[in-house]
């Protein structure tokens, strides 16, 4: 088996459109012994609308634009790069692979050309699993940075490259190859096929979706519960001139989730003539563990007075 990884580079990307001006590639056998490394320089039929992930800032390829107008279009080179990416003997992989892959299959639409049919790997999957972090997507330079692998960015082919050497060091690191690493955490391979594509996954990955959304169900019901239980103490009579009339509080999100505080703490100032709110800017006492966090802030922006949680618990319980 041998390696290809590849990295592309678009003229702009939109929604529906990306225009490819590099693909990038190298290939390599299984100790990672460079066997090709070329940029595929594509004339992308138009203009070059360079911006970062958020739409600002303008990007620099390191190529001559005008150069581009006397290479091939995407059509030409398309039996190329389909030769390379479906190569039976060959473990395709990327970083970030599946903007790519989405390149790939956005341009094969807009020349009305069959669909790749491809498996993928991606270094930054790879990553996150070896790592069990799945929060974070770590960009190719900040992952090279770390694992002591230089590269220039934005040139496809050197791209491809960097990818390479931070794949063959996450191998090193787990003393395996890429089928290993594969193998070890359970990866599936992403998949281009009938211009559908098909996300990487792993049994990290699922267990880690499996915890968030059972942390998510939780925090849902808890919410419910404590305003249920905020709704009844609202309603239910409460008494005059109590050493916490005036007062409006407010809890910090992780005190309110905390049902069995959060209802105890509730139900004292009720019970003292206080009221609550979930509004940071409507109350006038703000009740948090530590200081921080946007509530906090806005709660403190409108005046609110800041209570460290132990401070208010232990008032209320001596009263």
């Amino acid at each position: 088996m041998k390696y290809v990884f590849f990295d592309i580079e678009c003229a702009c990307v939109f929604k529906n459109t990306a225009k490819i001006c590099a693909f990038g590639y190298v290939i390599t056998d299984e100790t990672f012994r460079v066997l090709e490394k070329e940029d595929i320089l594509i004339n992308p039929k138009g203009k070059f609308h360079l911006t970062d992930r958020k739409g600002g800032e303008g990007l620099v390829l390191p190529y001559e634009y005008e150069d581009f107008k006397k290479y091939p279009v995407f059509p030409a080179e398309y039996a190329r790069i389909k030769a390379l990416l479906e190569d039976k003997e060959a473990i395709v992989l990327g970083h970030a692979t599946m903007n790519d892959v989405n390149y790939l299959n956005l341009e094969t639409r807009r020349y009305h050309l069959p669909s790749f049919c491809f498996d993928y790997y991606d270094t930054q999957f790879f990553y996150m699993n070896t790592r069990s972090e799945y929060t974070r997507q770590v960009g190719l330079g900040a992952m090279a940075e770390e694992l002591g692998v230089d590269f220039v960015p934005h040139r496809a082919a050197d791209d491809a490259y960097a990818t390479m050497r931070v794949c063959r060091v996450l191998c090193a690191e787990e003393r395996t190859n890429v089928m290993g690493l594969v193998r070890r955490y359970g990866i599936r391979a992403g998949r281009l096929a009938g211009y559908q594509i098909r996300p990487l996954t792993s049994m990290g990955l699922k267990a880690y979706i499996r915890e968030r959304d059972e942390a998510r169900e939780r925090h849902a019901k808890a919410h419910e519960e404590f305003y249920r239980f905020v709704n009844k103490k609202m309603h239910q009579r409460r008494p005059k001139g109590g050493s916490l009339e005036g007062k409006v509080f407010c809890f910090a999100k992780d005190i309110e989730d905390d049902v069995e505080i959060s209802r105890r703490l509730v139900a004292a100032i009720y019970d003292s003539g206080g009221k609550y709110t979930s509004h940071p800017t409507e109350c006038n006492v703000y009740i948090a563990r530590g200081e921080g966090g946007l509530r906090f802030q806005n709660a403190l922006t409108a005046g609110a007075a800041y209570i460290p949680l132990e401070s208010l618990a232990g008032a209320l319980e001596s009263m």
